[in-house]
């Protein structure tokens, strides 16, 4: 593509889109044309937590990061996720449901599209990781399932 066909006004446009919803990367593709803004966050290190003075057992055995977790199910898409079928309706799956393979745990929007994200095994629902219309990113933990 040659930096002539580059439409600054467009880019412009995605950048704050991104911006406001705390995306990283936003791809649009009419026909053969497509433009692709990515944002690559260097996050400076968090500031060290003052250690407990006396840490007691159940602080000291931690569990395994979410994401490492074998049950983890993560998302397949960059969108928002929504943890209900409609605002006023109840939640697809909450913390200690038991799902079956196959059920819908919740839905995520992207490019005005619904996309069910459906459980990959039968378990109990251990934690879910996303709050309802938050925007996610691909490969971002949502939900564990042992």
């Amino acid at each position: 593509m040659k930096s002539s066909d580059v439409n600054a006004a467009l880019i412009r446009k995605l950048a704050a889109v991104m911006a406001e919803t705390g995306l990283t990367e936003i791809e649009i593709t009419e026909g053969e044309k497509g433009i692709r803004v990515a944002r690559h966050a260097h996050a400076a290190p968090a500031p060290a937590a003052p250690a407990p003075a006396m840490a007691s057992p159940a602080v000291e055995v931690s569990a395994k990061p979410a994401a490492d977790h074998p049950g983890t199910v993560k998302s397949p898409m960059v969108g928002t996720v929504y943890l209900k079928p409609s605002p006023d309706a109840s939640p697809f799956v909450k913390v200690g449901d038991t799902v079956s393979e196959g059920q819908t745990l919740l839905i995520i929007e992207a490019m005005k599209v619904m996309n069910p994200i459906k459980a990959q095994k039968g378990g109990k629902v251990m934690e879910v990781l996303v709050s309802d219309a938050q925007p996610i990113e691909f490969g971002e933990p949502l939900l564990v399932i042992a």
